[in-house]
């Protein structure tokens, strides 16, 4: 299981689903959030931009390898925790990154449209896509799969995500809606 979420939630999200990884994806500059230990944690820093922009870090080759290195290191047994600024870009690409790599005979669409499913506001980052496509050789086929599901709907805050691949069923997709605490 994936689970994505805004950077907001991901230290109450780790208590609750006991990740064995944790990836965040923050800002330059922006310190991660703080949370319990957990086994493996990655934190990569760039900015949520599709080209590049004077000062400015993009996501590059080697941040793709790192995810996809990452995802390749998780089991499956305990969930993956992926967490952006706002859940929308950075993290969405990331976890279709992952699950692409992770069920590489399943069509990119479907996984596509299993993420617009359970994500209206998701928006995947298309440059951290093109890189990842061209890392799993996938012949701009996850490119289409995003481009075919469009941008997403205005942003909406919300907790969580989860996007369950399983190698004999459809991705299952489950969605946390955001609730006020109190």
């Amino acid at each position: 299981m994936i689970v994505v979420c805004p950077a907001v939630h991901a230290a109450e999200l780790c208590r609750e689903t006991r990740p064995s990884h944790v990836l965040g994806l923050i800002t330059p500059g922006d310190a991660p959030p703080e949370m319990e230990e957990v086994p493996h944690r990655l934190v990569l820093a760039f900015n949520d931009i599709v080209a590049p922009q004077p000062g400015l870090v993009p996501p590059g080759e080697s941040d793709i390898a790192a995810i996809l290195g990452f995802g390749h290191a998780w089991t499956g047994g305990h969930p993956l925790l992926v967490h952006c600024a706002l859940g929308i870009s950075r993290s969405t690409a990331a976890a279709f990154t992952l699950a692409c790599a992770a069920e590489p005979d399943r069509p990119e669409v479907e996984i596509a449209r299993a993420l617009r499913a359970v994500s209206p506001c998701a928006t995947p980052n298309a440059l951290m896509v093109a890189l990842a496509d061209r890392q799993l050789g996938r012949g701009g086929r996850m490119i289409a799969a995003v481009a075919a599901i469009g941008r997403g709907a205005d942003y909406t805050p919300y907790r969580a995500f989860t996007l369950n691949m399983r190698e004999d069923a459809s991705p299952v997709c489950a969605r946390t809606p955001f609730q006020e605490a109190g």
